[in-house]
């Protein structure tokens, strides 16, 4: 078909049929090429979620923040740093107590001990302020001493407290999340995947149920791929965690890795012994509750059944005895 006949073609009003043809076949050829591409929708989304994320990231903290933050780091590592406090006895200590809470940040120890030396400081400052200067309460001189030395002691003693409250909080969780997750690798052995494959796959299950347990196990099964020794990374997980339960279930696993024996019948036992563990330990604390209920019950259940029943007669023997 010469320029010509297509010329003739749109005279005669065929217009509208040639452009819907080509469009046809426009879309036609988009349609193949797009098929025929391999992607992969999920590295874009995950790509896109990131991006966002810097995006709102940078915009909350924006640059004098973060530069601000920076100096700031580097004004409290000065400080412990010229004290020498990271290489005394009490950091390795504080490193364990750090990391049993659940505090893994590089700058973790750094900041302990900065707001262990700052926070007496900051309240025996706002004691003395509060008891001598604004003078809120009328103490006697040696009562304000007091005071305001109690003040300091507390502010020495809170970041201890707070580091040791939240080590327990996360112990009672991880004690809690035993059971079910011996569970899982008991399925996960059965199922013939090895004890790394095993980890990974339990604590991608775990975060529905211990978010603690999960990041242990994440832990330790990158542990378990870099280090020469997998009994060293398995005792890790004891020490970081210092549950008595979860140093059971390590014993096992390297009786397992050392000796050959069958993984899931050790932990199929843990399991079942740990989860009438809990339940024993459910029973002794409903055995406790009515004990526990004596004293609120004597102190604000008793006085008002006794003004109920007694101030009646009260009322009226204080009559009789007006009327004499």
């Amino acid at each position: 078909m010469n320029p010509t006949e297509i010329l003739d073609m749109l005279q005669l009003g065929d217009a509208p049929i040639v452009a819907l043809a080509g469009c046809t076949a426009l879309f036609a050829a988009l349609f193949v090429y797009r098929a025929m591409l391999v992607r992969d929708p999920l590295a874009g989304r995950l790509a896109k979620l990131e991006l966002h994320r810097e995006m709102l990231r940078e915009a909350a903290l924006g640059p004098q923040r973060r530069a601000g933050r920076d100096r700031g780091m580097d004004a409290i590592r000065g400080v412990v740093s010229n004290l020498k406090l990271l290489r005394s006895r009490e950091a390795e200590k504080a490193t364990l107590k750090l990391l049993q809470a659940g505090f893994r940040s590089t700058d973790a120890l750094v900041v302990y001990f900065f707001v262990k030396l700052a926070v007496p400081f900051v309240v025996g400052v706002g004691a003395v302020i509060a008891l001598y200067v604004l003078e809120l309460t009328q103490l006697a001189d040696m009562m304000r001493l007091g005071a305001a030395l109690a003040a300091v002691l507390i502010g020495a003693w809170a970041p201890d407290i707070y580091v040791r409250n939240t080590a327990t909080k996360r112990r009672h969780a991880l004690r809690k999340g035993v059971p079910d997750t011996l569970d899982l690798l008991v399925i996960c052995a059965e199922s013939g995947q090895s004890l790394d494959g095993a980890l990974s796959r339990v604590a991608a299950e775990c975060g529905l149920f211990c978010r603690e347990m999960a990041e242990e196990l994440t832990i330790t099964s990158i542990e378990l791929g870099l280090m020469p020794e997998r009994r060293t990374a398995l005792e890790n997980l004891a020490r970081r965690t210092g549950v008595p339960e979860l140093r059971s279930v390590i014993n096992a696993l390297v009786q397992t890795e050392k000796y050959g024996t069958p993984l899931a019948h050790a932990l199929r036992v843990l399991a079942s012994e740990y989860r009438q563990d809990r339940l024993m330990r459910a029973e002794e604390k409903a055995a406790r509750l009515p004990a526990i209920l004596t004293v609120p019950m004597i102190t604000f259940i008793l006085p008002p059944l006794f003004v109920v029943l007694l101030g009646p007669a009260i009322i009226q023997v204080i009559d009789m005895f007006g009327r004499l």
